[in-house]
């Protein structure tokens, strides 16, 4: 028995390792992520702000293969949007890779807390 017991303190030591290892990953990655997240973010506000200027200002933009100019100013912005879609995507794709690895690292804590309990338990007994 005392053996088995032995054994199984020695696997969750290693689980809890492994998972402190894994919280150490996420953490180096999730500040490339931040900094992905924020320079697409900001891309997509100087795009934004370009394609209005230039809209205001009476030049063309394209948005799938239609050319607009001088576009009613109610519509300018959505039409400004629309045509800076793929800096907006790829800033929406940043945020939700952010948000999946903080949700990871979130479960990683919870397994971890819960082989830290177990741990003590088998620990003491």
């Amino acid at each position: 028995m005392l053996k088995t017991q032995e054994q199984d303190v020695l696997t969750i030591a290693t689980e809890i390792r492994q998972k402190i290892a894994d919280l150490k990953a996420c953490r180096l990655t999730i500040r490339t992520l931040t900094r992905d997240r924020a320079v697409a973010l900001s891309e997509y506000d100087r795009q934004l702000a370009v394609t209005l200027i230039k809209l205001r200002n009476g030049k063309e933009a394209t948005l799938d293969g239609e050319t607009i100019q001088s576009p009613p100013a109610t519509i300018t912005e959505k039409i400004a949007k629309g045509v800076c879609w793929e800096a907006k995507l790829n800033a929406d794709t940043k945020e939700g890779e952010l948000k999946a690895l903080q949700s990871t690292m979130n479960a990683i804590m919870a397994e971890l807390n819960g082989l830290q309990s177990i741990y003590r338990h088998l620990d003491e007994t």
